[in-house]
């Protein structure tokens, strides 16, 4: 994590009421190189903002000095309005983007998400023009369509366990291979869905790409 930043907890406005949020920006004042958001995995079976997958991420999204915007989803937490399995939660999502350029004007956009925070985030940064980069964690790939990366030629990351119940590795390989654009697959051997005792492993991954796309960011 960054020596220090700066933690904002507050409510953003989203189209089915307020959302629960926490900002955290880089306390040394240089202009990040992105500002991400990051989402989290299914309300209803216990995603939050909190959890253990989307902290991490947002740790090492920190670490790099680029500003960091997490929330929660409609009806989680605090956030007001009701689980819309997916469609309003899109909303959302643009909510949190507006926010995050309104607070960083002409800085390119992150998104990154994990599992359903995957789903419903990747969809909404594939289509915003404001987007240049995306990461899906755990895509659960099983049971979900991702057919909407057929037409994104954006720079993507996708961080996978070789024991995810939810995504077959197999297949995560062969989709990944399948869509356009610079695409980065890590699969973590022994890894389930949840990174368990590997997210040191889930760290060094995002930093990894992330260094090597702020370099071509800033030359």
């Amino acid at each position: 994590m960054t020596a220090t930043h700066d933690s904002r907890n507050f409510f953003l406005e989203g189209p089915a009421g307020r959302l629960e949020a926490i900002l955290w920006t880089p306390s040394d004042g240089v202009r990040p190189p992105l500002a991400a958001v990051v989402c989290h995995p299914h309300p209803l079976f216990g995603g939050t903002m909190h959890n253990k997958v989307v902290y991490q991420a947002a740790k090492s999204l920190d670490a790099l000095g680029i500003p960091v915007l997490r929330f929660n989803f409609r009806g989680t937490g605090l956030s007001a309005g009701e689980h819309d399995r997916g469609n309003g939660e899109q909303g959302d999502v643009h909510a949190a983007l507006d926010f995050l350029r309104n607070e960083f004007p002409a800085v390119p956009l992150l998104l990154a998400g994990f599992s359903f925070g995957s789903l419903v985030g990747l969809r909404v940064g594939c289509e915003d023009p404001r987007v240049s980069h995306l990461i899906g964690l755990g895509i659960p790939v099983n049971s979900s369509d991702f057919s909407f990366l057929n037409q994104c030629n954006k720079p993507k990351l996708f961080v996978h366990g070789s024991n995810d119940k939810f995504g077959a590795a197999e297949k995560v390989k062969t989709l990944v291979a399948s869509w356009p654009g610079d695409n980065q697959l890590v699969v973590m051997e022994g890894a389930d869905h949840f990174f368990v005792g590997k997210l040191d492993q889930l760290d060094r991954a995002i930093s990894a790409w992330l260094t090597d796309e702020v370099f071509r960011l800033r030359h």
